[in-house]
This record gives C-alpha cells, structure tokens and sequence, in this order.
C-alpha cells in the first residue's frame, strides 16, 4: 500500500483525507500521462478515460474535480454518471479505454469517499502507475525515466473535452441480462440497493429477466448510502424478505461490487457461502477449472472443511479482492471471493460484481430447483467473531511487543481448535481481530483479550 492508495483505492473523509484538490491532481496526472504514452507510440488522439460515481453527495465534487484535471491535461473525459464499480471496469476494457475511475468509499458511511483507478483491461491499477500520481500529489514529478519540473496544461484545441456517456452504463446492464440463462419469471425477489450505485440498474436487469421485484434502499438522497441497508446492515433485507414472503434477497454495498443473500427464510448466505454453493454447482458440471477456489485468510474453518469433503481445493490470499483476482489470474482459477461478498467469477468479470453474483445466485436456484436454503446444505459455519479497533499507528500497534504476545498466546492456546488473526485495515484506520472457535464465548474471550491489550497500551482513539 501507498501513502494515499490502499488496496481499494485512496478512501478517506471527503474534503478532509481525501480533498478536491487531491482529485483535481488525479486527474492532471492521469490525463497527462496517459496522453505521453498515445505521443510516444505516434498517436495524436487524446487520452480516453472514463468516469463512475456512487450516490454520495461530494461524489459529484470529486467528479468535477477529477474532470477540470483530466481536461486541463488534454485528456477527454466520459462520464457513466452514477453507476457501480464492476460496469467502470466491463465499460473501461470494451470500449478501450485508457483507464476509469469509480468514485466511491464503498461500505464507508456518506461522509467518507474515495477514488478507485481501474487498468485498460478492467483490473486495478498496478502499484507503479499508483506510486507515480502519489509522487505528483507530493510536488515530485518522475515519469518515462526522466524528473520534471510540472505537468504541462493544454491549449487551444488540445483542452480535452467532457462527454456524457450513459449510454456505457446502458451497455453494460444489457450485458449483465445476457448472462441471464434462465427465465426468473414466478420467483419473488428482494433486493437492497444501500441507497447506492445500483439503485437504477439492479431492478432493471430483474425485471428485463422476468422477476418479481421487490426493492428497497433505493432512494438515494446523497447522505443515506448504506444508512441502516445493504450488505453491511443485512437485517434489513432479513425482515424484508420475510415480511413480503420472497423466494430469496440480495443486498448490495455502495458501489455494488459486493452481494450478500438472504434465503426464503431469513437467514444470511454470506460470501463463503455463496463460494461454496457456485463451486460444488460448478465442480457437478466439470466447469471448476483447476479445481481450486480462491478464499482469503478471513474465510471460515467451515469452508474448507466443506471443500474436503466435496473434494474442492482451496487457496488462501490476503485480505482484498485485489489480491484474489491476481492469484486467479495467475493460476487459472474460475472463482474467487471474500466472506463478505467480493465474489469474482473470472469468466464474466475483473472485479467483484454484486448483480452477477446475485444473477449467478439465481442460475443454480433454477438449474437445481432448489430453494436457496436447500442450496445452503453441506456446509456448517463456525462460530467467529471480529471486532476493529480504531487506532492512532496500525503499523506501531500490529508492531507492539505486548499485543504481538497477546496474539501469539491465543494462538496457542487454540490451537487447533479454532484461529486467531489480527490484521490491519486496508481503507480505514483500523486493527481487525478475529477469532473463529467452536463457541461464541471462546470467540469472545480471545478477541477481547487482545482488543484489551491494545486498549491499555494507549493504540486506541
């Protein structure tokens, strides 16, 4: 991770971590950059680059700014206006683009944003590029192996120019209907769109395929994206679906690149759930390529013990969607994901996609005629606890000899009858610790044990 960009791009505080003027130099630098490599290969054309916002009132703040940079460097800028992650990354790699932009903070609350920097090929931007636009908003310039002095403004007919381009996002809802295989007329289906970026696409696509839709969290007003909805306040959609009696629920975050499920009854399929449902679904159809699913070192005991007794290989990254794409990538995998619904399904999509896990979701609902309860059968989720800390220094807390103890001995202490890990946030400034045992109260006596030493030694705001 950089000064400014974690693992989801630079998130923080609108106008406070994160200021117009920092998105302003986004753009000045992208538009710059990506213009000289087009002149260096003979190209005269201007750099293209495409723009995404989620619901958040400073999204359009940020917006502008990143236009007004992009522009004044000469590049042309197109704007999906409020629309998800995933379809700034489909839209960034079909229509060749140079690189997108998503406008967003995620799961954070309204006040937080952040600014997301997606590849030509819909994939996170590499670590250089993201290291070069750090140095530009610190006043250093070094670019094509060679210091500059500042990033030269266009002129006359070389200004870029703004272009509405919704009808990208248009595109890319027609595309997510295509993957739909199956008729969903006669199935009641509830979904949470968090007041957030797919509260005008995700009933479109339902309905295009014939689906009783019933939507909640989609009357954005700018300050109540994931307000007490969506993925990360999934009691919401629980009590939705059993008021209206709906066959299933998908609930979304902010910017929809994650899906939570919510079965006929009520209760909560979480991201290794659904891992555990499309891979078994995959593995019946001889389609589980390398016959590996990639999870993240927050999955739970439970999956991999389903896994081995389906006969699933499994492997384990760090924590971040990024760093599941790169070992799928890597190694051929077809399917990958967090426990808190980042699902890639690496055929269809670079990134996490919440409405085409949801339609995923669907398929196998209707391929096996099951409901999704039944589809939930097999796999036994342990208990597990996490509680964040927020703290001054991650690195001088993670570092300190008395919390490093304290973890090493509720490592041993569980053995391995469970597992411990403290780990620092990537968006936010936070300490994770977890602890997965076979009780709730084991749980809760490892994770308060560290939570306190890190309390008492004064890391804690």
């Amino acid at each position: 991770m950089g000064k400014y960009f974690g693992t989801d791009g630079f998130r923080g505080e609108a106008n406070v971590g994160l200021t117009a003027d920092h998105a302003y130099k986004v753009g000045r630098f992208l538009g710059w950059y990506y213009g000289e490599i087009k002149r260096l290969s003979g190209s005269d054309e201007p750099a293209r680059i495409v723009i995404g916002k989620d619901t958040r009132r400073s999204s359009y703040m940020f917006e502008y700014a990143l236009v007004g940079g992009l522009t004044a460097s000469g590049a042309d800028a197109y704007l999906l206006h409020v629309t998800t992650t995933p379809s700034v990354a489909y839209i960034t790699k079909v229509d060749d683009f140079d690189c997108g932009i998503m406008i967003s903070a995620s799961h954070n609350p309204f006040y937080d944003n952040g600014i997301k920097l997606i590849n030509k090929s819909g994939e996170k931007m590499d670590e250089e590029t993201i290291l070069l636009i750090e140095d530009y908003i610190d006043g250093k310039l070094r670019a094509f192996g060679k210091n500059l002095s500042e990033i030269p403004y266009a002129r006359r007919e070389k200004i870029g120019s703004t272009v509405d381009y919704v009808a990208g996002r248009n595109r890319y809802i027609g595309y997510l209907i295509s993957l739909g295989i199956y008729s969903f007329k006669g199935v009641k289906v509830g979904l949470d769109c968090a007041n957030g970026s797919s509260w005008n696409i995700a009933k479109a696509v339902f309905d295009a395929l014939g689906a009783k839709t019933y939507v909640m969290g989609a009357e954005p007003n700018g300050l109540n994206i994931n307000q007490d909805v969506g993925s990360t306040h999934i009691d919401a959609l629980r009590k939705f679906v059993v008021d209206n009696g709906l066959d299933v629920g998908f609930a979304y975050d902010g910017d929809a690149d994650r899906c939570l499920c919510v079965d006929e009854n009520g209760n909560v399929v979480t991201g290794d759930h659904i891992l555990y449902i499309y891979a078994k679904y995959m593995k019946s159809r001889g389609k589980l390529l390398t016959n590996t699913v990639v999870t993240t070192v927050m999955s739970n005991f439970g999956l991999y013990k389903a896994f081995d007794e389906l006969g699933i290989g499994y492997a384990k990254t760090a924590v971040g969607d990024k760093y599941v794409y790169e070992y799928m990538q890597k190694n051929g995998c077809r399917i990958g994901g967090e426990q808190s619904g980042h699902i890639i399904f690496s055929k269809y999509a670079s990134t996490g996609d919440g409405i085409l896990t949801s339609l995923k979701l669907m398929e196998v609902m209707l391929a096996s005629k099951k409901k999704m309860s039944q589809l939930c059968e097999g796999l036994t989720i342990y208990p597990q606890l996490l509680k964040n800390v927020k703290v001054k220094d991650k690195a001088e807390a993670l570092s300190d000899p008395d919390v490093v103890k304290a973890v090493e001995d509720a490592e041993k202490s569980i053995g391995e009858r469970g597992r411990i890990l403290v780990r620092e946030s990537g968006t936010e400034p936070l300490i994770r610790v977890m602890a997965e045992a076979e009780t709730e109260e084991l749980c809760r006596e490892y994770v308060d044990g560290i939570v306190s030493v890190i309390i008492s030694k004064g890391h804690a705001v």
